[in-house]
């Protein structure tokens, strides 16, 4: 087990039993919840673990070292970008796949260019943000936006790398 893991158990843990001393039904209210997000993201999850694993099983490894390992330099960092912008999918879904890149031997420079590329311009928030923000705000953030994940990449190579 994980200390995250041991941190979040504690957490709910916590929850429970302040839901349980209230009295007034929280605790159960709380189960149905959780029951209702188990139901409602389980098969999701259940799909992005899989394809995460047949990612770990098929990734050729030399494609992978080749493309976004350590020794790949600027065009590592660059495809990781465009890894990152294209990912669909929240957290559950990118991190493990990222993480099974990683341990396929994708360099820190480039993992890091994807989660920050994948946080900052994912293309399918912009779907999101257009309607909401508007065509100008978009092109700005995203032209502002564009280099910093290649930025955050080169550091984290020349720090870790």
């Amino acid at each position: 087990m994980s200390a995250a893991t041991a941190l979040l158990g504690v957490l709910a843990a916590a929850l429970a039993w302040v839901a349980w001393r209230r009295g007034d039904g929280s605790f159960q209210q709380g189960l149905t919840e959780a029951w209702r997000t188990v139901r409602q993201t389980g098969p999701l999850l259940g799909i992005a673990f899989l394809i995460v694993g047949y990612v770990q099983v098929l990734a050729p490894q030399q494609w992978v070292q080749t493309w976004i390992g350590p020794e790949s330099g600027w065009r590592g960092l660059l495809l990781g970008e465009v890894i990152g912008m294209v990912l669909p999918g929240g957290p559950y879904v990118v991190f493990p796949l990222i993480a099974a890149l990683y341990r396929a031997g994708a360099g820190v420079g480039p993992a890091v260019t994807i989660i920050t590329s994948w946080a900052m311009l994912g293309l399918l928030s912009v779907s999101f943000e257009l309607p909401f923000m508007g065509w100008r705000f978009t092109i700005v953030r995203w032209t502002l936006g564009l280099g910093f994940p290649v930025l955050c990449g080169a550091v984290a190579t020349m720090l870790f790398g």
